[in-house]
Parts: C-alpha cells; sequence; structure tokens
C-alpha cells in the first residue's frame, strides 16, 4: 500500500486548519459572549476565549479602518481568519499535500 496515513501523512494541512478553525470560532463565540459579559469580567470562560482570540482580535484591529467599532472586531477577525483557512486549504489540495478521498479500485 503506497498511500500515505490520511492524518499523519498530511501533518501539516490538519495543524494548520484546526488553529484556524479553533480561533475562528472562538471569535464567533467571544462576539457572542460579549452582548452577555463585561469585557473586564472575571469569569474563567469569557477569560479563555479573550485569551485563545486576542492575537486575532489585535491583527483585525490593525487591519480593518478605525470606524469599525471594537464590538465588531471579533466577527471582523473569524471572517478573516475563516477566508485564510479556505484559501489554505485549496492551496494545499493543489499542491497535493491535502489528504483527498478517493473512491475504492480508483487509480491514485
Amino acid at each position: 500500500m503506497d498511500q500515505q496515513h490520511f492524518v499523519f501523512g498530511h501533518l501539516p494541512f490538519w495543524v494548520v486548519t484546526y488553529i484556524l478553525a479553533l480561533t475562528a470560532w472562538g471569535c464567533l463565540g467571544r462576539f457572542m459572549m460579549q452582548a452577555f459579559i463585561a469585557p473586564d469580567s472575571r469569569n474563567y470562560i469569557w477569560r479563555g476565549f479573550v485569551m485563545l482570540t486576542g492575537w486575532a482580535v489585535w491583527v483585525a484591529r490593525r487591519l480593518v479602518p478605525s470606524y469599525v467599532t471594537p464590538t465588531f472586531l471579533p466577527l471582523v477577525a473569524a471572517f478573516w481568519l475563516f477566508a485564510i483557512r479556505t484559501v489554505f486549504g485549496l492551496f494545499m489540495l493543489s499542491a497535493g499535500l491535502a489528504p483527498s478521498i478517493t473512491p475504492a479500485g480508483a487509480a491514485p
């Protein structure tokens, strides 16, 4: 069997897409939670979301125009993270570095 292992044969693909997806979904969670929790709250779940997504919101704050209020920065960061994840996945797939599922009996 000359086919690579589905997970370990494409580990860079899985690690990068997992980190981007985790941070993007964390940004969406942070955006929704900020309606219920104060920004300086000591709630451990809120602090976890802030710690997980802080770098992405920081980058979004510097990339978007200043008229975007801080309330919407996690949403903007999530959009860009999902876009980067999609482009990265398509690039890896076109380069042959992402896993692909072929039908049984089909030539690779």
